[in-house]
């Protein structure tokens, strides 16, 4: 068992979280998805959260004992974690509210979303709490979502790309020698993943990656890897599939630059990208600096 104060500051000084003022993204999406239904977010969520957009987002009971882990706070997820946490218990996320991304082979998505107000309530009823760590999670070079992916794969960090808070998002890495068609099979299983979104070359000779978890679908980032020899660029997203008008001139742009590019383009899914860090760093980190059960809530369907 721990008590809540020691576990937020544990926390809060691993990743600095007080070193950024404000999340360069949330900072944006909360206030969007919110303040259009006329939800009172910053009564909902603790003060210090409404001003930096990380950090502890609800405050629970002052001890818990387990710390749950998950990269979106979806209706499936919340309502898992509601059902098995006891009073107290932690969720700690990477975004602190849902995102559609869309199916490469299904349905588009909607994008970023509310949380559903009732489940909020039901969270604050049982006294349960809730941590978010976004950008800082994305640019720590110990703990990270890039990171991570790296270090399953064997990678050695050469370079970094995409400035994005703090530091950068996305890192270069020298592998041992191999394939486009067995890095991808080697990719499936780690993310728990049917399948990847695939564009561009297929190579028999790779030893240069780019990996960036998340929303990777970004012309200039790409670029940016290839200019510094990545031959294949792992990301989360390679199109936008989000169904508006943003996400049709994200998808168009896209392919434009498939059409130039000598890279590898291989897509894992926006949550299962971000939910690798949490079931291998941050849940191996969490088992050595605390005194709490870890379980791990896992989407049913990454591809949404």
């Amino acid at each position: 068992m721990e008590l809540l104060h020691d576990v937020q500051r544990k926390l809060d000084l691993f990743f600095d979280i007080y070193q950024l003022d404000k999340d360069p993204a949330f900072s944006r999406f909360i206030p969007m998805v919110y303040d259009p239904i006329g939800f009172d977010w910053k009564a909902k969520f603790e003060e210090d959260f409404t001003q930096r957009f990380n950090g502890l987002m609800m405050k629970g009971s002052p001890e818990l004992q387990r710390i749950f882990l998950a990269s979106f706070p979806t209706d499936e997820i919340l309502l898992q974690f509601i059902e098995e946490a006891y009073e107290g218990d932690l969720l700690l996320m990477h975004h602190p509210i849902p995102m559609e991304c869309g199916d490469p082979q299904g349905e588009w998505g909607r994008g970023f979303l509310p949380v559903t107000p009732s489940l909020l309530d039901e969270i604050s009823r049982r006294h349960l709490s809730i941590y978010t760590c976004h950008a800082p999670l994305d640019y720590n070079r110990k703990i990270g979502t890039s990171i991570s992916i790296s270090e399953a794969l064997g990678g050695e960090i050469v370079d970094e790309f995409c400035p994005y808070g703090n530091g950068y998002a996305g890192v270069i890495c020298d592998i041992a020698l191999t394939t486009t068609d067995e890095l991808i099979g080697r990719l499936l299983p780690l993310f728990e993943i049917p399948y990847v979104d695939f564009e561009g070359k297929n190579h028999k000779r790779i030893q240069r990656i780019a990996i960036i978890a998340g929303c990777g679908d970004v012309v200039s980032d790409m670029k940016e890897a290839e200019r510094k020899g990545a031959q294949v660029y792992v990301t989360g997203e390679i199109h936008c599939h989000i169904h508006n008008d943003y996400g049709k001139s994200k998808y168009n742009r896209m392919k434009e630059y498939v059409e130039e590019t000598q890279m590898s383009l291989i897509g894992l899914s926006h949550a299962a990208s971000e939910f690798f860090v949490m079931k291998t760093q941050m849940r191996q980190w969490i088992e050595r600096e605390m005194n709490v059960e870890v379980q791990l809530l896992r989407q049913s369907k990454w591809w949404v």
